[in-house]
């Protein structure tokens, strides 16, 4: 798969399935690399799925001499679209940090946002917000990758859900593995969640828009997306009242899927 040459770094991205263009971007980590079976299913049976690596993690280079904002990841997704020329795109923005590029990217160059779905977002980071990211790097950096991944693995899914699957969560080879000897890729991610602010400028985003409010949410739920929903034009919620930061488990994942898949349809 390519990697071309983006505001000052090599970005690597993938696509797969084939239709209308759509992207997919998460949190800290990625799809690409054999991860996009992690993607809602039916989506590459229905779009042509673009998977980026961010800065600094997978493939993907970065320029430490450029502060780390969402507005910089959103201006590699701009660049990446006019080179691919592709317009007019659903986005799909997952699990914080991916939201709130999304939202940047339908400010600045709304031609290009057919329409969004954000999940786990906020519009501004609140303290107890900021404070628990702080901590995840906190004990990234003083205790290592893997307590860091214990602990964001304990916050992110529902406990029924952990105790099955904990051996697979957790390792070297489990979740946010891209972090894994990348502690200043990881410290730039967060430096760029905690900084982003959209609260001013909600009304320039005409895209219509899926706010998706997970019940069971310890980091990013109804808390920080309700904002979003409320604040935006053309917005629609849905409250998945079982569902923890990341979906996960087949009925969850079939029902966000179901939901996804509608709200895309439509738009």
């Amino acid at each position: 798969m390519p990697s071309v040459r983006i505001n000052n770094h090599d970005m690597y991205y993938e696509i797969h399935g084939k239709g209308e263009p759509l992207i997919c971007i998460g949190g800290w980590g990625t799809f690409c690399h054999g991860a996009e079976g992690n993607l809602a299913r039916g989506l590459t049976d229905r779009y042509s799925v673009l998977l980026i690596d961010y800065r600094g993690i997978g493939e993907s280079s970065d320029d430490l001499d450029v502060e780390p904002t969402t507005l910089l990841y959103a201006q590699d997704i701009i660049a990446l679209f006019d080179h691919l020329g592709w317009k007019n795109v659903r986005f799909v923005g997952l699990v914080g940090m991916g939201a709130c590029v999304a939202q940047e990217v339908a400010i600045h160059r709304p031609d290009l946002v057919r329409c969004m779905v954000n999940t786990a977002c906020w519009i501004k980071m609140d303290t107890f917000l900021q404070d628990q990211l702080e901590l995840f790097l906190v004990m990234h950096k003083e205790s290592g990758f893997l307590e860091f991944q214990r602990y964001c693995t304990l916050m992110s899914f529902l406990p029924d859900y952990y105790n099955q699957n904990k051996d697979r969560l957790l390792g070297p080879k489990g979740v946010w593995s891209e972090l894994n000897g990348r502690y200043q890729a990881h410290e730039r991610l967060v430096r760029a969640c905690i900084s982003h602010d959209t609260s001013e400028r909600l009304d320039q985003i005409k895209a219509p828009t899926l706010v998706a409010h997970s019940g069971q949410d310890q980091m990013t739920g109804p808390r920080t997306t309700l904002p979003l929903e409320m604040g935006l034009p053309n917005a629609e919620g849905v409250m998945m009242e079982e569902v923890a930061h990341i979906v996960a488990g087949k009925e969850q994942k079939i029902l966000f899927s179901e939901i996804l898949l509608g709200f895309l349809k439509r738009h």
